[in-house]
């Protein structure tokens, strides 16, 4: 039986109008910095072991819903949802489950992430 190669991944990419002035709202947001900037992609890091993300010029808008979105976490879910709210993220939605509650959130750019805690 021959043996499936290992998949890890490295990075999350986000399509955007303006990958520079996205990667603004992204580094304050996660105290990463700018690894490799080439004007129509930028690229993220938070250092060793932590997930990459990717920010790619495209020429069209986003339109309905992400079909894609990432997920964060954090111990205190209000406090990390007011400073993203004041670097310019937007509020969409708060959900809950036993045990589990979720702000919905979009970048500047309109992309969505959620914050859990």
């Amino acid at each position: 039986m021959a043996l499936t190669p290992s998949l890890t991944p490295r990075m999350v990419t986000i399509d955007c109008a303006d990958p520079r002035k996205l990667a603004e709202f992204w580094t304050e947001a996660l105290g990463y910095t700018v690894l490799h900037d080439l004007e129509w992609f930028v690229v993220l890091s938070g250092g060793e072991g932590k997930l990459n993300l990717g920010l790619q010029k495209v020429p069209e808008p986003r339109t309905g819903k992400n079909r894609v979105h990432v997920d964060y976490h954090t111990e205190d879910r209000a406090a990390a949802v007011e400073r993203l709210v004041k670097l310019g993220a937007t509020v969409l939605g708060e959900e809950e489950v036993p045990g589990l509650t979720w702000t919905v959130l979009a970048d500047p750019d309109g992309n969505e992430f959620c914050v859990a805690g």
